[in-house]
């Protein structure tokens, strides 16, 4: 506990009463207050079963601190991110262990215009703060307001229809027993408001902290087999799964089929430029041919950034970025602040869908054949940095160019990959893409990870 291993790269995350519990909320709390030297903070939950009971304490530990408090209740990560922004707060603080095991929770917080806090920019003085556990309470204590912001979040969401949504579609979402589903309820009451031609077919909408349904966390393949199932059985048009806190969405074609977030990055970024070309769209370096080269077709400019919410968002501010993208399933917009939505996705797809008679499935398929891709790989290694250090050696003389932006990126004439350390787990993320040839593709990731196992 005293060590406080519950505090990540970007957020923090921990086993309940084992690595984070109510005494190391109230400190967190009193340590945010004194490093951000906040007026005004934002909070909010997700559905877990100790998210309400830490919203809590977080809000009179801060209001003892002397920070006025605005709680808006059990919501998405993304609408702590909004109303701090539009209501001009000077933080946020969002109770979440996204798609983390039951057991778990965590914080992700932000400075003023919801600036991600991270290791980089504030983390670790929060943490050290935390460790010392040395505070006196403010001689005059801050208020606590409750409000419910989601109107004015979801009036701000329909913005991104700028068309009438007049195809008919019949959309299963899956919100997994997390924070989606009352947020899925507001969103479906807008578009029939705006005589929208889509039809929700819902799943696990009530929020339950323990998950019956599984943990909400769409890139675990048994986790994906209700929203397939339920794809097949209403003959749906898509499918669109949601993490605990929202802040990611994953989308399934007509045929329940799970479509990589990374065909995605360039379906969205088209849509983009083909509305404003020669903006600039973030991606990250783990895989990138397809983004970069609809980005080049559409006449928009690929900026490339190192993984992680954090250093994509400041990368988005620091180019103004009209749009970035992760293959982890997390999509940045200006218009939101550069910040993360899992919610926004789902619109843009619609109006896409909205303006051609193809389906999902046709959409992305010819991005599939030309850059067929491994799928992130994590392997379970002793000392990362000596395997990464030895792969490089083994392939340097045979490479085109190679990049260190985020772990190790080698590119060759028809074949590429990334191989990065975790930042959270002791692992190495294999990804491998090649131009157009499934079988290379294949065959060049046994090799990585024949090589990877030998070592």
């Amino acid at each position: 506990m005293d060590e406080l291993s519950c505090f990540k790269a970007y957020d923090i995350r921990g086993e309940v009463d084992v690595t984070i519990n109510h005494d190391i909320i109230l400190r967190i709390a009193h340590a945010v207050a004194s490093w951000l030297k906040p007026k005004r903070m934002v909070i909010g939950c997700d559905s877990r079963l100790t998210s309400d009971a830490y919203k809590h304490i977080l809000a009179k530990e801060l209001t003892l601190s002397g920070v006025d408090v605005i709680d808006i209740g059990m919501v998405g990560t993304e609408e702590v991110y909004f109303a701090t922004r539009i209501l001009k707060a000077d933080g946020g603080i969002q109770i979440t262990a996204s798609h983390n095991p039951a057991n778990h929770n965590g914080m992700k917080i932000v400075r003023e215009q919801a600036r991600p806090v991270s290791n980089d920019n504030g983390l670790l003085e929060i943490k050290a703060l935390a460790l010392a556990n040395d505070f006196t309470q403010a001689a005059q204590p801050g208020s606590y307001q409750r409000v419910s912001h989601r109107d004015a979040w979801i009036n701000h969401l329909m913005s991104y229809i700028t068309t009438p949504l007049s195809r008919p579609l019949r959309v299963v979402v899956n919100a997994g027993n997390g924070a989606a589903g009352p947020a899925l309820e507001a969103l479906e009451n807008a578009l029939r408001k705006s005589h929208a031609a889509i039809e929700f077919i819902k799943l696990y909408v009530e929020p339950d902290g323990h998950f019956p349904n599984g943990v909400p966390n769409p890139m675990l393949e048994e986790n994906r087999y209700d929203t397939r199932a339920a794809i097949m059985l209403h003959k749906a048009d898509l499918g669109i799964a949601w993490d605990g806190d929202f802040d990611r969405c994953f989308f399934f074609d007509s045929q329940g089929e799970f479509i990589e977030s990374y065909y995605l990055v360039g379906l969205l970024a088209s849509g983009f430029l083909n509305q404003a070309a020669g903006e600039k769209i973030i991606h990250d370096p783990r895989l990138t041919w397809n983004t970069q080269q609809i980005i080049s077709q559409c006449g928009g400019i690929a900026i490339e950034s190192k993984t992680g919410h954090a250093f994509i968002k400041d990368k988005m501010r620091q180019e103004d970025a009209i749009y970035g993208g992760e293959m982890s399933g997390h999509h940045y917009f200006r218009s939101f602040g550069y910040c993360d939505s899992g919610m926004i996705p789902a619109l843009l797809v619609f109006q896409l869908l909205n303006t051609t008679a193809k389906n999902l499935s046709e959409l992305v398929a010819e991005r599939k054949n030309q850059f067929p891709i491994s799928g992130e790989i994590n392997i379970t290694v002793k000392n990362p940095l000596a395997v990464l250090a030895h792969i490089e050696a083994k392939f340097s003389a045979q490479c085109v160019s190679q990049s260190h932006c985020d772990g190790l990126s080698m590119e060759f004439d028809t074949w590429r990959f990334n191989l990065r350390t975790s930042n959270t787990e002791p692992l190495l993320r294999l990804n491998v893409e090649s131009r157009g040839d499934h079988a290379l593709m294949k065959m060049k990731t046994s090799l990585l990870l024949s090589l990877i196992e030998s070592l």
